[in-house]
């Protein structure tokens, strides 16, 4: 559900399921719930991305740890899904 979502917002996205996957991506978005820890993986792997991770508004410690880590921004999910594009700068 989240990659048609995030598909429709931003077609011409392309999804990794690993950073060493990401390539020359100018923004990679990252799931908290489930990838959390891969931020620094995606920093080293992408040093000039823009990272967006998104995750549940509930969960402080990991948000603040994404962005330690690394992460631009980062958004509780609701916010991220209400406006995409916006979020991901494009």
């Amino acid at each position: 559900m989240d990659r048609s979502r995030i598909g429709s917002a931003v077609p011409e996205a392309v999804f990794a399921a690993r950073a060493v996957e990401c390539g020359e991506a100018d923004v990679v978005v990252v799931d908290l719930r489930r990838h959390a820890e891969s931020i620094a993986e995606v920093r080293q792997a992408v040093p000039a991305a823009r990272i967006v991770a998104f995750g549940p508004h509930v969960d402080d410690e990991v948000m603040a740890q994404a962005g330690r880590a690394g992460a631009d921004l980062v958004l509780p999910r609701s916010r991220f899904f209400r406006d995409v594009a916006a979020a991901l700068g494009v």
